[in-house]
């Protein structure tokens, strides 16, 4: 009886069911909701009951003594729909009584994933919105993960797995939206940087660069930064947590790469952003080569804290929340990363790297060294931050630029000698004075000096081949690179400026030229550390000379005029007084034209200017006195001589010469 009873209710299902299942998903899920309610309501019971009596209506036309009944049962009702494994085995030619159990049970699972999937996909609001959602959603993912695995794993059912990938494919492409938006819409604000790229919304502490040509609106400028101690936390933990969870779903499915071109599509226009307020714009290499050097000079200005900023705050930050949302990911981490920040480190690098390539006109000097600089500085820190295979290579192109930087740096020295020897020998410095050329190169090395340590680096070699470290400098030795470099720069110089006092007509002139410009470069050499790098037996040399040019003046002004005032030795054989009286007007006119030609010369260190007057002063007036001494002790001359210059008048003025700089 018990048998009876259940064969009569499994057959009211039956009939219940034909009845409400308008459709095979209502059908099958009708049969679900029985299963679960009454355990002899399973579903391979009713499959098998569903089973009879398709094979009853086939055999016996439907109803008699086939059916389910005797007396006591109920009418025959009509079929259950086959089960979709079924109803696909049939239109394959397959028999509905062969074995199917494992098929049919998959794509039951395919079917429920995908109407719980389905309601998902079509929201119109983010997921993520309630956690109770995204829950639910990343199970379901799961749940469809781990059956396409199967799937694929069994082989047996390929038109099933392809209507699993292609529900898997819906499913990532709502995850790779939502994904965008949980990073590019974070739930909650992360803290700024002070002064860096985020904004506190203050107009008046932007810099609107409007007038700097970088587009129709005006791009708020952010202030300078100095401590570069500071961490980007671009996206909240929970965001953090949220998007980890998405990416995990996307790499386990297959979409890896997906995943990280999502999130560098969406990272890279925080970057873009956080570039644009640095106030750096993309400039191709031909436009820095034609761009005057004053605007050059502002964009260096410019670059240099940003480049700071961004090798040393933004992209470290971007490793940092890339590492964390790509966490047990790899590679996929790694290409998020690089693909996110390299278009704006390669902006930077092509910026210096143009720079490099540029004129190397002596005066860009000092800009490029502070570029220089601020790359060799970072190289260090860039290797955890570039470790992996992926971004390896643009560290490297980072460390390239520095080495270009270098080589720009030595062939701006270069240019410096050929400079001076392209200087033209063609207008001479007024009274013998300093030419512009000596202090244009003095005042140049002497500041270049205050970036030695830079420098000596530079001049000792490929700053890759030792990895970044500075090169230690000696301060006794006068024989590096770089000393002996500004050794060679001086010798040109001192070349030049020889060939230049052969403009002047008079010796005199050129010798107190060649004195001028000795002295000033003794002068800048000593109070700077061009003497520790020229070394004290290179001063002792150049000293030399400037004594050698003093007894050369000496010697072509005033030689002619002591030697006329020779009057022999003291007593017998003296001179008569009508010679001396001769020697005396020859003294006055040579002494007349050599104060009002030397008068307007210029010796421009004071006391070189003294020396000189007192050595003249040695050399001449001893001999004037005595020649004065005995014309008035001569009886022949008697009352009547006539002294137009006193030997205090003399002294007077010789103490008046080489004033011209005063004048």
């Amino acid at each position: 009886m018990a048998e009876d009873g259940e064969e009569k209710l499994l057959a009211t299902v039956q009939h219940i069911v034909q009845t409400l299942g308008s459709s095979d998903t209502m059908t099958e899920d009708i049969l679900k909701v029985f299963s679960n309610y009454d355990g002899r309501f399973s579903l391979d019971k009713l499959y098998a009951a569903r089973a009879a009596a398709a094979a009853a209506a086939s055999g016996g036309g439907g109803g008699g003594a086939g059916g389910i009944g005797g007396e006591h049962s109920m009418p025959a009702s009509p079929p259950l729909p086959p089960p979709p494994a079924a109803a696909a085995a049939a239109a394959a030619g397959v028999s509905a009584a062969g074995s199917r159990p494992p098929v049919t049970s998959m794509e039951r699972t395919v079917r429920t994933l995908d109407r719980q999937i389905s309601q998902f996909v079509a929201m119109d609001r983010l997921i993520w919105a309630d956690s109770a959602d995204a829950d639910a959603f990343l199970e379901a993912v799961d749940d469809l993960i781990g059956t396409v695995q199967e799937l694929d794993a069994a082989g047996t059912n390929r038109a099933l797995l392809d209507r699993a990938d292609e529900l898997l494919s819906r499913c990532m492409a709502r995850l790779e939206d939502e994904f965008r938006a949980l990073i590019e819409r974070p739930d909650d604000a992360a803290p700024v940087v002070p002064g860096g790229f985020g904004s506190d919304g203050s107009d008046e502490e932007e810099d609107f660069g409007g007038g700097d040509g970088y587009g129709d609106e005006p791009i708020p400028i952010a202030k300078p930064v100095t401590d570069y101690d500071v961490v980007i936390d671009a996206l909240s933990p929970g965001s953090i947590a949220n998007v980890h969870q998405i990416a995990k779903r996307m790499v386990d499915a297959g979409f890896g790469r997906e995943c990280a071109e999502a999130y560098a599509e969406a990272r890279r226009s925080f970057v873009d952003e956080s570039v644009a307020r640095l106030g750096i714009r993309p400039r191709t290499a031909e436009e820095v080569h034609a761009s005057p050097w004053e605007e050059l000079e502002f964009d260096i200005a410019r670059w240099i804290p940003a480049f700071n900023m961004v090798f040393r705050i933004l992209i470290p930050s971007e490793r940092r929340l890339c590492d964390r949302v790509f966490d047990g990911l790899a590679p996929f981490g790694d290409l998020a990363f690089i693909a996110a920040v390299r278009t704006q480190a390669l902006q930077l690098i092509s910026f210096g790297d143009a720079i490099s390539s540029s004129s190397r006109a002596p005066e860009r000097l000092f800009r490029v060294v502070d570029m220089y600089e601020a790359v060799r500085d970072i190289l260090p820190d860039l290797d955890p931050v570039f470790s992996d295979p992926y971004s390896a290579t643009l560290r490297a192109e980072v460390s390239t630029m520095c080495n270009t930087l270098g080589s720009s740096i030595k062939g701006i020295f270069m240019e410096l000698e050929n400079l001076i020897r392209r200087d033209p020998a063609r207008v001479a410095a007024p009274g013998g004075g300093i030419h512009p050329i000596t202090r244009y190169v003095m005042n140049y090395l002497r500041a270049a000096c205050g970036s030695r340590q830079t420098l000596e680096e530079v001049m000792e070699g490929d700053l890759g081949a030792n990895g970044g470290a500075p090169v230690a400098v000696d301060p006794d030795r006068p024989t590096s690179s770089l000393a002996v470099h500004i050794a060679w720069i001086m010798d040109v110089l001192h070349k030049n400026l020889d060939t230049k006092s052969k403009i002047y007509r008079d010796p005199s002139l050129a010798s107190i030229f060649l004195l001028n410009n000795g002295k000033y470069i003794i002068q800048k050499v000593t109070d700077s550390e061009l003497g520790v790098l020229l070394g004290d037996e290179w001063i002792k040399q150049m000293t030399t000379r400037v004594r050698r040019w003093s007894v050369d003046y000496q010697r072509t002004t005033w030689g002619k005029v002591t030697t006329v005032l020779q009057t022999g030795s003291p007593g017998i054989g003296g001179l008569p007084a009508k010679a001396m009286l001769q020697k005396l007007r020859m003294f006055n006119t040579y002494f007349e034209e050599i104060f009002a030609t030397q008068s307007e010369w210029v010796i421009a260190d004071e006391q070189l200017r003294v020396d000189i007057r007192a050595a003249v002063e040695d050399s001449v007036m001893p001999v004037y006195a005595s020649l004065i001494a005995k014309l008035k002790s001569s009886p022949e001359t008697g009352h009547d001589l006539f002294i137009k210059y006193t030997p205090e008048h003399v002294v007077a003025r010789i103490r008046h010469l080489f004033e011209g700089a005063a004048k």
